[in-house]
């Protein structure tokens, strides 16, 4: 990969891509694969696939601290960061941004992680990737939440099929209408406890489902389609950087995939902070990014351009680029810019302890758990009262090993206490429910012209809550994963909810969404700002609504398909 360093001369593209992460590669490598010279920029600094991936075969011996960053280094450069509780490690604290040089302000509490490097977070993603139903794509419409989604699932479904087949998502077709069926490579296998958990289930709660999750590991090598990528090793080290690349990631599979076309040019450190918005054509003509190492400003030019910066950072960019005709930013137009602000509210479920399986272990440290697709309000047998949507949950079982041990040393000694700690210990499962917050316009964010980063550049305020049908799917989320593990013979089995707040599940969407016309949306159907043809926004800024699966293989499709159709668009000199 190489990239632009000709100082300040303006330099022309037949596209621009703006972000390196999931969205932001597919865009390059389906652009540059169609044959358009495309500059790709990047605000962070340059990331290399395995060689840049500093922490990957680290043990905690290897680390300082057995890998534990001090309390003072987080309290410094890490407070908004470390609030999930496992971003900042010795072997992550690289990939996650200092929030004193890129700070943002709350209304209300929002907890937004980031990772400013070429390839952004589909270095350190969980790698569940699930589809969108038609039940996601016309809950809007049917409900009366937020607006119609312009899209349904027909339309998405080949474009899933492309970019399962590219990604490699391994995992189980279940039949199931609200979790539609994909081009799977094998699924990781069910350890015998959650397979116990799978037979009880489907014998005692009609419509349940336990399944292997769908993730983006390769389970099997498939040279002709992932080019260098490994199968999974099952070191459960992924967010480090896999330097087998068995897990989707942009620097491992859609930036070489896009390199190797000579079409692309890669521009590392290149903080784009507006677009140039020309009203007489009444489209962008280019961006401007200010260089993260020089501070010079510098103009690049395209045809066309895919914000994909992230749901918010894309959103950023938007609203900082004002002009007489847009004063609050290009695609304000409808009122919607920065609004619908949506993420997954989680951290509540259910655990248990299986006396059985004592003569069973597993092998390997598998990156992976069970998934349990949703089940409330899929059908009228279904239907609650009490609350839309729904949510589905992640898990999965494990032994014990002999940290359990630690509280009890001093009961015995020498070998009997070495001994001790050799055997596993029992098999403990635990379920946490994944769940759909509603498009609401009043969950928003705005453009802080007060406080400003590390470059002087504006940033971004939230005022974003869970309201009265998140909280009220809470107590179900809770008791439904505790009936299922005491259906399975579980013993003490104990719900919990350790609170959730938006941003916490990496998972935020909205702001620039997609939508039925230019007066209720900021994006067409294919992804175009309807104030600007020419600029798509295919990242999680555009969705309408949230579903209650991870998003990430939706803005893969997304992208995908836009770009098909910025392609056809230009060809036919509509763009």
């Amino acid at each position: 990969m190489y990239f632009n360093s000709k100082g300040q001369e303006e330099v022309t593209y037949d596209a621009i891509v703006i972000g390196t992460g999931i969205s932001g590669g597919w865009a390059a490598k389906e652009l540059c694969e169609k044959g358009l010279n495309t500059l790709v920029l990047e605000r962070g600094r340059m990331v290399r696939h395995v060689v840049d991936y500093p922490t990957a075969n680290l043990d905690p011996w290897d680390m300082p601290n057995r890998g534990r960053t001090s309390p003072k280094e987080i309290e410094e450069k890490y407070p908004k960061q470390s609030r999930t509780g496992y971003t900042v490690s010795e072997a992550t604290k690289h990939w996650f941004v200092n929030d004193i040089e890129n700070p943002y302000s709350e209304v209300k509490r929002f907890d937004w992680m980031r990772g400013y490097h070429v390839g952004g977070r589909s270095i350190m993603w969980g790698r569940h990737s699930y589809r969108l139903s038609d039940l996601d794509f016309t809950a809007n419409a049917k409900d009366g939440h937020g607006t119609d989604w312009p899209i349904r699932y027909a339309e998405m479904a080949p474009w899933y099929d492309y970019v399962e087949t590219f990604a490699g998502i391994s995992g189980q077709n279940e039949g199931l209408h609200q979790l539609p069926d994909g081009k799977f490579l094998p699924a990781m296998p069910l350890n015998c406890v959650e397979q116990k958990l799978r037979e009880s289930t489907a014998a005692n709660f009609n419509g349940r489902v336990i399944t292997m999750g769908r993730v983006a590991h390769l389970t099997q090598p498939n040279p002709a389609i992932h080019g260098n990528r490994g199968q999974c090793q099952y070191r459960n080290r992924c967010i480090r950087g896999c330097p087998f690349g068995a897990y989707f990631s942009s620097p491992a599979s859609t930036l070489p995939a896009a390199e190797a076309t000579g079409n692309m040019t890669l521009r590392p450190n290149s903080i784009v902070f507006s677009l140039i918005y020309d009203p007489a054509q009444k489209k962008a003509t280019g961006v401007r990014i200010i260089d993260a190492e020089t501070n010079e400003t510098h103009e690049f030019f395209s045809k066309i351009i895919f914000l994909c910066a992230s749901a918010l950072g894309s959103t950023q960019i938007l609203m900082n680029t004002a002009s007489d005709a847009y004063p609050d930013g290009l695609g304000s137009s409808s009122g919607e810019l920065g609004h619908n602000l949506m993420d997954h509210h989680f951290r509540c479920g259910a655990s248990g302890v299986y006396d059985g399986f004592h003569d069973q272990y597993y092998k390997g440290r598998r990156p992976g758990g069970v998934y349990i697709p949703r089940f409330r309000n899929v059908d009228k047998a279904s239907e609650r009262q009490d609350y839309v949507r729904g949510f589905g949950y992640q898990g999965s079982a494990s032994r014990q090993n002999w940290m359990r041990n630690i509280s009890e040393m001093s009961a015995t000694m020498g070998a009997e206490a070495k001994e001790e700690l050799m055997k596993p210990g029992p098999w403990r499962m635990g379920l946490t429910a994944f769940a759909e917050c509603l498009p609401y316009h009043e969950n928003k964010v705005t453009l802080n012209r007060e406080v400003t980063d590390k470059w002087g550049l504006p940033t971004l305020t939230f005022d974003c809550e869970w309201k009265e049908n998140e909280k009220a799917m809470r107590p179900d989320m809770m008791e439904s994963a505790a009936e299922m593990l005491e259906a399975a013979g579980f013993k003490d089995v104990e719900t919990y909810d350790n609170q959730s707040w938006p941003g916490l599940g990496i998972h935020e969407m909205g702001t620039a969404r997609m939508g039925t016309s230019a007066k209720n949306s900021v994006l067409n159907k294919h992804n175009q700002v309807w104030d600007a043809p020419n600029v798509f926004v295919t990242d999680g800024a555009c969705m309408t609504s949230a579903g209650c699966q991870n998003p990430s293989l939706t803005y893969m499709a997304l992208t995908a398909r836009a770009a098909n159709f910025a392609v056809e668009e230009m060809k036919k000199m509509n763009i």
